[in-house]
């Protein structure tokens, strides 16, 4: 019986292990003939090719180098490299073709166009019409694609001329190529005139396809839409494939038109389509985008139903829709459930903790990246720096040192970190670094420097980075200028901040909001109505955060008619719902006042619980207007709230030690202790040539602390004498002898800033300072009368506004 022939092996997936066997058999077989075997190895090629098999692909390939390969096989190998990304051997086989047909010079060109060399792919085609080389029509849609990506549309119309020209232009795939060509050019009507003329009547999908995603690269949404439709009407419906449905999809998606995308997902199962994987990919994204969690869940369902959940991108896209939607729980279970996870599920996960304020999370899973040994990008380091914003700052620093090649979002976040954990001498540094390098700071950047600046009060550092805005020329709207009406308010110049604000043509509201509480903490409250007014005039809506701003400005300046007038027009007008930060501001308004009963009787009639900011401000009125029932009643309220802050335990000790009830001061001490809080230590800052100098209470670390202290000595003795200064010891809430309680109250650290401005600063020049606390009423007396003895301006911020002593008067109107 004759030893039979094997049959050529189909290049179906999964095959290429047992063909390679069948090929070894083949070379063997008695007879087996030069034709069939260059057949075989053009068949294993097209494999290797369409598997991506390069090592088997190199396999074959040294075994053709001993029969030296035909330009047929030759062509194979070219094409086999270039489809498995090995571009350098694509070339090196097709430099060493001795003769080249033009499938080889195809091959070629194809190869470059799948590794991206799109320049080097226009090259061989010109080399191909310098030579002569008769084109045919699989030479179009590589070049053609070559243009598209590098943009060159006179190039591509030229070669359209020559497609015409060689008897192609209406070959489907050849016409498909150019309306994709001129698409991506940006030439949607030569795409357009092109499909109307030639593919409209053709019922190929592809051609469909390619006009409909054509209008959706360019934003045309509606139109591709109206094609779709039109595609069914014509009766290319019974072709519609999952192409034409998911180009529509992701044109939604990427439009930001997230609602359509979930209806015709609807109408996609209505039509009996069941969706794939990039279906459900586009709807998770979407789902995000809206927030719809219930969306997102049943989109969920419907891939693990169909085995789709396990795929990578569906599983990174689910983590990023669940961190949108703030479903934190199912969003780590997604993480969990992940079998393969990449870099980008690592940089979400810890980008949706970051963004749903899960702090630790983040920092852990960072730490968990580290540990497997991965490099962080600037994108995973610019979450974990957000994450770290409050608190957590080794571990930002630690991350930032990471970065070896720093971007600006690396830099802008962590700077943004420093100021949001108290550190603005080390956001200031941060910035100036950031200038030395090659990459200039962005408005965010500059918005978190100017942020650094007011709470230093470094009215210098603040005008400097002004400086440096308008050189780089960012224009004073939006963010930056409201940054910029913020950090001079907050810097002591109102007026500055006055001229930032008139010069915007386009007033946004939060540019008016920061406006009326730039005038609010100068105790300008009149000013801050009139604004009021005029925003409104305008037709620009207040919010939450400018009545907000209005009722401080008015609780401040004493405006107790028109603050109850405006709380009422927030609720009743328009219509917001008062947040607890507005009962307290209303409280400290009438408390301010001495209207107490009237303050307690809100009180009382808030439909919410009070909040400790509401006692709080109760309770300190009571101490200053001498109400020791009701501030018994607001104490043992303040005590019961939630809040655990130091604040409240203070002050009740403060009332109590101005009564000498030192058990009960002993008592609350000793509890806040129990909750593990301290006193906020009292810390005051001056700023002179450029630099900070910060004291604390009884502070004797600075280098020039003797000189300060005599300074202070003789300045306070000049008082005594010009101006009848007398410590009030009163205000010193601990169980000491009055000598001790004096020079408490000379150790205070408004005091020493004061001390080494009026030691290092010519006469009669103005001394900014800025305190974390209120300044306390003994201070405040010296203020004033040090402001008309020494004839100098004397600017305080201290935590709750402004206060601007001249010739012995304070802009605060002792009300403060």
């Amino acid at each position: 019986m004759p030893t039979p022939i094997l049959t050529p092996f189909p290049p179906n997936h999964g095959t290429l292990k047992p063909a390679l066997q069948s090929l070894t058999l083949l070379f063997t077989h008695p007879l087996a003939t030069p034709s069939r075997l260059e057949h075989a190895h053009s068949l294993l090629l097209d494999l290797c090719a369409a598997e991506k098999a390069l090592p088997q692909g190199q396999q074959l390939h040294a075994r053709l180098l001993k029969s030296h390969a035909s330009a047929f096989l030759a062509t194979k190998l070219v094409h086999m490299y270039g489809k498995c990304g090995s571009l350098h051997d694509a070339v090196k086989v097709f430099d060493e073709m001795s003769e080249k047909t033009i499938f080889t010079w195809n091959a070629m060109m194809g190869a470059f166009v799948s590794s991206g060399k799109y320049l080097e792919a226009i090259k061989l085609y010109k080399e191909m019409r310098l030579l002569g080389v008769a084109l045919d029509a699989c030479t179009f849609p590589s070049v053609l694609k070559a243009c598209g990506a590098l943009g060159e549309s006179r190039l591509g119309a030229e070669i359209h001329g020559v497609a015409v020209k060689c008897g192609y232009g209406e070959f489907v795939f050849v016409c498909n190529a150019l309306i994709a060509m001129y698409a991506k050019c940006g030439d949607l009507g030569g795409s357009r005139v092109l499909f109307d003329g030639i593919m409209m009547e053709k019922e190929d999908t592809v051609s469909w396809n390619s006009i409909i995603s054509a209008h959706v690269a360019g934003g045309e949404c509606l139109e591709a839409l109206s094609l779709f439709r039109r595609m069914q009407e014509v009766g290319v419906a019974r072709n519609t494939d999952y192409v034409s449905w998911n180009t529509l999809l992701s044109g939604f998606v990427q439009n930001e038109l997230y609602n359509d995308a979930l209806s015709y997902f609807r109408e996609m199962q209505d039509s009996g389509q069941k969706p794939d994987q990039v279906s459900v990919l586009n709807l998770i994204a979407a789902s995000g985008r809206l927030g719809c969690l219930l969306k997102g869940k049943e989109v969920h369902a419907y891939a693990i139903r169909n085995g789709l959940d396990s795929n990578l991108q569906i599983g990174n896209t689910l983590i990023d829709m669940y961190a949108k939607c703030s479903c934190v729980k199912y969003m780590g279970h997604a993480f969990e459930c992940m079998p393969v996870k990449d870099f980008i599920s690592w940089t979400t996960i810890i980008a949706g903790y970051a963004q749903n304020e899960f702090h630790l999370e983040a920092i852990n899973l960072f730490q968990k990246v580290q540990l497997e040994g991965m490099d962080a990008d600037p994108m995973m380091i610019g979450s974990l720096l957000r994450a770290c914003k409050v608190g957590h700052i080794d571990y930002a620093r630690r991350a930032f040192e990471i970065i070896k090649s720093k971007d600006i979002v690396s830099w802008t976040s962590m700077i943004t970190c420093c100021v949001h954990n108290g550190l603005p001498v080390e956001a200031l540094e941060l910035f100036c670094c950031l200038k030395q390098t090659n990459i200039q700071p962005d408005s965010i950047a500059l918005i978190s420097a100017l942020s650094a600046t007011a709470s230093l009060s470094s009215l210098k550092k603040g005008k400097e980075i002004h400086g440096y805005l308008l050189r780089k020329g960012f224009f004073l709207e939006g963010p930056i200028a409201s940054s910029l009406v913020d950090m001079y308010a907050r810097c002591g110049t109102v007026q500055n901040s006055t001229k930032i604000f008139n010069s915007v043509k386009q007033r946004d509201l939060i540019l008016w909001t920061s406006m009326i509480n730039a005038n609010g903490m100068h105790g300008c409250g009149n000013e801050a109505i009139a604004l009021f007014k005029k925003m409104t005039d305008e037709n620009v809506i207040p919010d939450h955060v400018t009545f907000l701003a209005l009722l401080y400005a008015c609780s401040h300046s004493g405006l107790l008619a028109e603050g109850k007038r405006f709380f009422d027009i927030m609720k009743y007008e328009y219509q917001l719902e008062p947040w607890p930060e507005h009962y307290a501001c209303v409280v400290d308004l009438l408390s301010r006042s001495n209207s107490l009963e009237e303050a307690y009787n809100f009180v009382r009639n808030i439909p919410i619980k009070p909040s400790s900011e509401v006692w709080c401000a109760l309770l300190g009125a009571c101490r200053i207007h001498s109400n020791k029932e009701l501030g018994e009643l607001a104490a043992k309220k303040l005590l019961q709230s939630d809040s655990e802050n130091s604040g409240k335990y203070v002050l009740i000790s403060n009332i109590f030690a101005a009564d000498g009830r030192w058990n009960d001061v002993e008592e609350v001490r000793l509890k806040m202790k129990g909750n593990g809080l301290r006193k906020k230590p009292g810390c005051s800052w001056i700023e002179v040539e450029n630099k900070i100098h910060t004291f604390t209470a009884r502070d004797k670390s600075h280098p020039q602390s003797d000189d300060i202290y005599l300074k202070l000595a003789q300045f306070t003795k000049l008082l005594e004498i010009k101006g009848g200064y007398r410590a009030q010891t009163k205000f010193v809430f601990h169980n000491v002898s009055e000598e001790e309680k004096t020079q408490m109250l000379y150790g205070h650290s408004e005091r020493l800033a004061l001390g080494y401005g009026l030691l290092v600063t010519p006469k009669g020049t103005s001394i900014r300072i800025t305190k974390n606390l209120r300044i306390c009423d003994d201070c405040h007396t010296f203020f004033k009368i040090a402001s008309e003895v020494s004839q100098r301006t004397l600017v305080v911020r201290d935590a709750n506004r402004f206060h601007h002593f001249q010739r012995g008067l304070c802009s605060c109107g002792d009300f403060w």
